[in-house]
C-alpha cells in the first residue's frame, strides 16, 4: 500500500510537471511570433520595408534552420497580422508576471488580455482573428476557451452558434433566492437559447424522445450545457408520502457544489411549470443533498418562453429556478445563408450545364 501511494504521487508529479512544460513551451512560442511581428511591423511603417522581405525571409530561414518547423512564408504574415491586431500590448518579463501572480492581487480585465494570450495555441488564435474581430468578443472566448479547455474544432462549435451571446441569459429568480456572488456564478453557468442540432428530430416529437435523444447524445449534451455538469440519471425516482415521482434528468455541478434539476417541456412555458419544479427542488434538496452542497437549482427548458410570464411564476416559489428555450435547429447566419446555392444552381453543376 505505501508503494501504490508513492507510485500515485510520483505519477501525479510527473503528469504535473509534463503540463507546465507544455504551457511553458506554447507561453514562449506565442511570444516569439508576437515579438517576430512587431519587428516586421517596425520595419515597414519606419524603414519602409516591402511585402517581398517576408517570402525571402521564409525562405532563408529554411535553409539556414531546415530543422525548424512553423516559419512559412503563409504563417510569417500571420505572426505579423497576429501583432498588428494586439500591438497596444506588452508583455512582462515572465519572471515579474510570477511575482505578480503570487501577490493574488486582483486585476482589471484588459491586464489579463496578455496572459491569455499566452495560455492559448497558435491555432486557437489564428482561428479567433479570422472569426471574431470585436477585441472584447474574442477575449470573451479567450477566457472560456482556458477555463473549459476547447479544442479548436470546440472553440469553431461555439463561436458558431454564438455561446457569448447565450450565456447567462435564462430567465431566472436567482438574484432573489441565493446570495452574492453564487447568484452570478449560477446565471453564467446557465443559458438560453439551448442548442441541440446534433439531434436528428422533427416535429411533432413527444418530450420522452428529446429526453432519450438526449442521453444518446449525451457527451454533446454535456458541452452545450458547459462546463462542470456531471449526469446523474434519467427519470430519476423520487418517492414522496407514498407516491413516486420522476425527474427527467438529474445533474450534479461539480463547480457550483449543487445538483441541478432539468426539465423537459414541448411547446411554451406554462406559471404551474414552475410550482413542480420548486416541489422537485425541494425534494432533492431534503433526499439527496450533503451538508457541503449549495442549494439544488432547477432549469426548466421548453420551445418558447414569455420573459414576463415566466419572471411572474418564478416569483412566488422557494426555490432557485432558471427558464431557457432549447432549438433543435440552428439558424443560419444572413451572409451564409445568402451566399447558399439555389436548387436552380445546383441543377446546372449537376447536369453539366456551363451556361
Amino acid at each position: 500500500m505505501h508503494y501504490s501511494a508513492l507510485l500515485t504521487n510520483i505519477k501525479q508529479r510527473i503528469q504535473s510537471a509534463q503540463m507546465r512544460a507544455l504551457f511553458a513551451v506554447n507561453a514562449e512560442l506565442i511570444r516569439l511570433y508576437w515579438e517576430i511581428g512587431q519587428m516586421l511591423d517596425i520595419r515597414q511603417k519606419v524603414e519602409g520595408w516591402g511585402a517581398a522581405v517576408i517570402p525571402r525571409l521564409a525562405l532563408d530561414i529554411k535553409n539556414e534552420l531546415p530543422e525548424i518547423k512553423g516559419f512559412s512564408e503563409r504563417n510569417i504574415k500571420r505572426m505579423l497580422a497576429f501583432y498588428r491586431e494586439y500591438s497596444d500590448l506588452s508583455f512582462v518579463p515572465q519572471s515579474v508576471a510570477q511575482t505578480e501572480a503570487t501577490t493574488k492581487v486582483p486585476q482589471p480585465v484588459a491586464l489579463l488580455l496578455p496572459e491569455l494570450l499566452l495560455a492559448l495555441p497558435w491555432g486557437h488564435h489564428l482561428l479567433l482573428i479570422e472569426k471574431i474581430k470585436n477585441v472584447a468578443t474574442r477575449q470573451w472566448y479567450m477566457q472560456a476557451t482556458v477555463d473549459n479547455g476547447w479544442s479548436r474544432n470546440i472553440l469553431a462549435l461555439q463561436i458558431e452558434s454564438a455561446a457569448h451571446l447565450r450565456q447567462g441569459k435564462a430567465t431566472s429568480n436567482f438574484a432573489a433566492r441565493l446570495p452574492l456572488p453564487q447568484s452570478d456564478l449560477v446565471q453564467q453557468a446557465l443559458k438560453d437559447p439551448y442548442l441541440f442540432d446534433f439531434m436528428t428530430m422533427t416535429e411533432p416529437f413527444h418530450e420522452r424522445e428529446l429526453e432519450t435523444g438526449l442521453i444518446v447524445h449525451l457527451e454533446k449534451f454535456l458541452l452545450e450545457l458547459g462546463q462542470g455538469f456531471a449526469f446523474v440519471g434519467r427519470q430519476y425516482h423520487l418517492e414522496v408520502g407514498e407516491q413516486d415521482f420522476y425527474i427527467d434528468l438529474l445533474f450534479y455541478h461539480l463547480k457550483l457544489r449543487c445538483f441541478v434539476v432539468i426539465e423537459l417541456k414541448r411547446g411554451a412555458f406554462k406559471p404551474e411549470y414552475a410550482g413542480k419544479m420548486n416541489f422537485y427542488c425541494s425534494v432533492v434538496d431534503d433526499v439527496l443533498k450533503h451538508e457541503a452542497d449549495t442549494p439544488t437549482i432547477g432549469l426548466i427548458l421548453c420551445q418558447e418562453q414569455n420573459k414576463v410570464l415566466a419572471e411572474y411564476a418564478l416569483r412566488g416559489v422557494d426555490k432557485p429556478i432558471g427558464v431557457s428555450t432549447f432549438d433543435l435547429t440552428r439558424a443560419l447566419p444572413t451572409a451564409l445563408e445568402s451566399s447558399l446555392p439555389s436548387i436552380e444552381q445546383i441543377e446546372r453543376e449537376l447536369g453539366g450545364d456551363t451556361a
